[in-house]
């Protein structure tokens, strides 16, 4: 349907003129070439004829298609298949309603074959002229238009796969943006000495330094978002060596539904030499999961938690619930769901997971079929001076989620769990192997519970990058607690999909874990985290080692004594699912009561803020966890 300010535009009519008279043309060939160029009386009071209607009646399959409504300076290969299918259509047309009312008596058929491919071919050559104009002579007035006329900046594109020619062609169709690109870069032989659009692939990674010296570039843009980490680390630290500046392509699984654009070109950053791969989501399934229903969040102003909201509306919910204590979180995450993801049917809660009426009211109210926990404190250190604080939020209110999850026959439920549950050494680890134990406990009540334990998250808030970041830009030095300490890593929106895929696979009681790979020393983080922001390390930032910290580990652990892993459908994901109950009890029942128990009594203590005694009772409840000899900010 056209609009009134189509209707308005000149350029409409224009188009609707120029491609009457290319169909005039068009018949006029078509008979020229079937009569050899010859045309007798006949042939053209024919031709008049069919130009008094067959001209109308293409136009109005034109319209009917839509072909009018485009910006013909933006013309793509969609738009020429539609334009070839209002061809094919006017000629079915044409020579159904000759069929019919001459039945072609008089009439070449063959006329109206080579009519219907001219009509195609000249309009194709009059968008390509179009396309080609605009592409060479912009129309862009103000700073725009002063840019255009700047000397453009010469880049080199490392890839020349599918990302590398997106962004070629990006640039070559916008003058705006005011590269030149000079050449490609790539490692596949077979692309070796050949043309991307006029472009040369000058030779592989190996000859970069080589080839600077020959070509004056000021900018290298590396197009591999599929790298691995190993990868990009080997294109960056050629290209530092060569003192070239550079950016990159986000990874496939930051890209907005895979689209590739000069715009998203972006620095370096760690995650991209970490080299996690997109995690592979079982999209059916999630849509499945959380399709139509109410979801609620917990913690969802932190970091994993507005990372869920954001994954989550993706989904189509019919109602988010987000539940924060942090008001100014909570108010941020609420603003951007609304403001910047177009997702206005959310509520916002101000409240504590442990508080037990507004939790009651709040599942009463809004009836959560899925529910993410991630509310818990999880700063080792803090936790290591107030101990009690992880009772009350990481226990406590986990159970009370729980319970009440259960109450009001809630269909999911994920716990957001960590690797540091795991033979911990702290009381925040062995708090949230207590929340484990509590899910594994509730089974067989109609709410299907699970956790998901992970590794440190990359740029998560509390963790060592932002930290690490902050330091170099004041200058260093950069704080490490060990030479050997390492951790296991993962990007905010790996663990936030690895949360979303657990809650698709869990049928009650399992602990998800996502392969990890390689645990990453603490240490070389800090070493690349200095090169990437241009300064070396040692020498122009120096690194401070500080010793281990309150209720540190050297090193992080997936699994538990007593723990089988399972493989699942998805090759990433693991499950754990424990062989016995708690503290050797004969069933669940037995093993719930008795945990309970010990949770009641761990709460009284945590209640008088007796630091000694919640790790005594802690060691009983969890016997692989290590108390650290530490004060608190109530010592005296």
């Amino acid at each position: 349907m056209l609009s009134i300010s189509q209707l308005k535009n000149r350029n409409f009519y224009i188009m609707i003129l120029s491609d009457a008279i290319i169909f005039v043309m068009a018949i006029f060939l078509a008979y020229l070439f079937r009569f050899e160029f010859v045309l007798d009386s006949y042939n053209i009071r024919q031709i008049l004829f069919l130009i008094v209607w067959m001209i109308p009646l293409k136009i109005a399959v034109f319209l009917a298609f839509g072909i009018y409504r485009g910006m013909w300076r933006f013309t793509s290969i969609k738009d020429f298949w539609f334009l070839a299918q209002a061809c094919a259509l006017s000629f079915l047309l044409v020579i159904s309603i000759i069929l019919f009312v001459e039945r072609f008596a008089g009439y070449s058929r063959a006329v109206f074959v080579i009519d219907g491919l001219f009509s195609f071919l000249l309009i194709c050559g009059k968008l390509i002229l179009i396309r080609t104009f605009f592409a060479n002579y912009p129309n862009e007035k103000g700073l725009a238009g002063l840019l255009s006329n700047m000397p453009a900046k010469k880049v080199l594109i490392i890839g020349a796969g599918s990302a590398g020619e997106k962004i070629l062609r990006e640039i070559l169709d916008n003058q705006q943006l005011n590269y030149r690109v000079i050449g490609f870069i790539d490692d596949d032989p077979e692309k070796q000495k050949s043309l991307i659009h006029r472009i040369p692939v000058l030779g592989n990674i190996e000859k970069l330094p080589d080839i600077l010296k020959k070509v004056d570039v000021q900018e290298i843009l590396i197009a591999i978002p599929s790298a691995s980490g190993e990868q990009i680390r080997r294109v960056v630290d050629i290209c530092r060596s060569c003192n070239v500046p550079y950016k990159t392509l986000p990874g496939i699984g930051e890209l907005i539904d895979g689209r590739v654009s000069v715009k998203a070109l972006r620095d370096i950053s760690y995650e991209d030499l970490l080299g996690r791969s997109a995690v592979q989501l079982d999209v059916k399934g999630i849509y499945n999961f959380l399709d139509g229903k109410t979801v609620l969040i917990t913690g969802c102003g932190g970091s994993i938690g507005s990372e869920l909201c954001r994954q989550v509306i993706k989904y189509q919910p019919r109602k988010l619930i987000l539940l924060d204590e942090s008001e100014s979180n909570l108010f941020s995450i609420q603003m951007e769901m609304q403001n910047e993801n177009y997702y206005r049917n959310c509520e916002a809660v101000l409240g504590q997971v442990q508080d037990q009426a507004l939790m009651n009211d709040i599942f009463g109210k809004y009836k959560p079929e899925v529910v993410f926990h991630a509310a818990a404190f999880k700063h080792v250190p803090m936790l290591e001076k107030n101990p009690w604080q992880a009772v009350t939020n990481n226990i406590i209110g986990s159970r009370v989620v729980m319970e009440t999850a259960i109450r009001h026959q809630a269909q999911r439920f994920v716990l957001v769990s960590t690797d540091k549950a795991v033979s911990p050494t702290s009381v925040m680890g062995a708090s949230k192997r207590v929340a484990e134990l509590i899910m594994q406990c509730q089974q067989g009540n109609g709410t299907k519970l699970m956790a998901v334990r992970f590794g440190n998250v990359v740029g998560s808030s509390g963790s060592v990058i932002p930290l690490f970041r902050r330091q170099i830009e004041h200058g260093g030095p950069v704080t490490v607690t060990h030479p050997e300490v390492n951790r296991f890593f993962m990007t905010i929106p790996e663990a936030s999909q690895m949360i979303l895929q657990a809650g698709t696979m869990g049928k009650g009681g399992e602990i998800f874990f996502l392969k990890m790979g390689t645990p990453v020393k603490i240490a070389d983080m800090a070493r690349d985290l200095i090169r990437l922001s241009g300064k070396e390390p040692d020498a122009d930032i120096k690194i401070v080692y500080t010793g281990l910290r309150d209720g540190e580990k050297l090193y992080e652990e997936l699994i538990n004594i007593g723990e089988d892993i399972l493989p699942t459908s998805h090759s990433k994901v693991m499950v754990l699912r424990p062989s016995t109950y708690f503290n050797g009890a004969k069933n669940a029942q037995e093993g719930c009561q008795s945990l309970y128990r010990e949770i009641d009594e761990l709460a009284m203590i945590a209640a008088r803020h007796d630091a000694t005694g919640i790790k005594r009772k802690l060691k009983e409840i969890v016997p692989e966890f290590t108390p650290q000899e530490s004060g608190t900010v109530l010592s005296s």
